[in-house]
C-alpha cells in the first residue's frame, strides 16, 4: 500500500516527464510500466519507465536529463538485452528505473518475448505522439502472451 503523498509524487513524476519527453526532439515514447501499473506497488516500490530514443548515447553516457527529471544521483546503469536501465534516485528516495531503448524495442511484428511480458504485465502510455507503444499494446492484446 502506498501513501496519497507517494501517489501524488509519482504523477508529478509523470507529468515532469511528459512535459520533458515534448521537449526532446529523439525521444519518442515514454511509457509506466510494472507495479505501478498493474496495482501492486508498496512504498519500497520503484517507478518503472520506457523510454524510447532515436539516440540512445545521449541518455547512457551523459546523466544531465536526470536532474532535468528530478533526479539527485544516478544509482546504476545495467544492460537488459535491447534495453539498457538508468536508475536515478529523487530526494524523496523514490527510484526511478529509465528503460531506453530504440524504438525498434517496440516493434510489433513479431513482438519480442521479453517486450511482451513487459507490455502484458501492464503499460500505461506517458508520451506515445507516433502510437509505437499503442500499437505495440494492440499487438500484444491481439497475439496474447504466448
Amino acid at each position: 500500500m502506498v501513501t496519497e503523498e507517494r501517489t501524488k509524487e509519482l504523477q508529478r513524476l509523470l507529468t515532469t516527464l511528459r512535459e520533458w519527453a515534448e521537449e526532446q526532439p529523439d525521444v519518442l515514447a515514454v511509457g509506466l510500466v510494472g507495479s505501478w501499473v498493474h496495482g501492486e506497488a508498496g512504498m519500497d516500490s520503484d517507478v518503472d519507465v520506457v523510454l524510447l530514443t532515436e539516440d540512445q548515447r545521449l541518455y547512457l553516457q551523459g546523466d544531465a536529463w536526470v536532474y532535468e527529471l528530478g533526479g539527485i544521483k544516478l544509482v546504476k546503469t545495467r544492460r537488459w538485452g535491447p534495453m539498457t536501465e538508468r536508475r536515478f534516485a529523487l530526494s524523496s528516495g523514490l527510484e526511478v528505473e529509465i528503460g531506453v531503448a530504440s524504438p525498434s524495442w517496440a516493434t510489433n511484428e513479431p513482438v519480442d518475448a521479453g517486450t511482451r511480458r513487459v507490455v502484458t504485465d501492464g503499460m500505461s502510455i506517458v508520451y506515445d505522439p507516433q502510437e509505437l507503444l499503442a500499437k505495440l499494446i494492440d499487438a500484444c492484446e491481439r497475439h496474447g502472451v504466448g
